[in-house]
């Protein structure tokens, strides 16, 4: 077996000249795209199709987006009942004026969350659709290893490193994320947790 394998290796030393060399830099291989690793089949959810009055709520906050009026924004989050925009007990205007002026556009990120996956949380009698989809998980399932490779990808670049280290010591998803009730309710826009306003 050790003579053939040697002959083998001689063969190629000898066997290649330069021209194949050359030859032998320009092949390239094409291979299948590697699949996910994910959570067990088990946990994998359908997600409900939203409902007329949430599907209504979206189309209404991406008009005020697209009229790009933050007052008409905040006034929209006033006429919600128990709208909670922040946990410095701020207005809402008031509040997202200042983070506009930090380089933090409220109405582009809330267009840019709406568009994107939204996830489901069963909250009593109510079911909630929460954007981005990763924002609906419980922190245990939020651990980088419990993701596939794509949102693994996509909570690192919608939380970063802290948001991760929050999510390993036990804390819910720390990014941005909004929610509407299945009744059409707007529950919250929030870009922070509570600790991190309290602290």
């Amino acid at each position: 077996m050790f003579r053939v394998a040697a002959a083998c290796l001689i063969f190629l030393l000898v066997g290649c000249n330069d021209t194949d060399h050359q030859n032998l830099d320009s092949v390239r291989i094409k291979v299948a795209e590697a699949p996910a690793v994910t959570r067990p089949a088990g946990a994998a959810m359908v997600q409900p199709a939203l409902t007329p009055s949430a599907e209504e709520k979206v189309g209404l906050l991406l008009d005020i987006v697209g009229q790009n009026s933050l007052r008409n924004l905040a006034r929209q989050a006033d006429a919600e009942p128990a709208f909670v925009s922040n946990f410095a007990n701020q207005a809402h205007r008031l509040h997202w004026d200042l983070l506009r002026r930090t380089g933090f556009d409220p109405l582009a990120q809330l267009a840019r969350l709406l568009e994107g996956p939204y996830g489901t949380r069963r909250v009593g009698e109510e079911i909630w659709f929460i954007w981005p989809d990763l924002a609906a998980l419980e922190p245990d399932e939020l651990l980088p290893e419990r993701l596939d490779f794509t949102n693994r990808a996509r909570l690192q670049d919608l939380v970063g490193e802290a948001g991760i280290s929050r999510i390993r010591n036990g804390q819910p998803y720390p990014g941005l994320r909004t929610a509407i009730a299945g009744d059409g309710r707007w529950l919250y826009y929030l870009h922070q947790t509570e600790d991190e306003a309290g602290g």
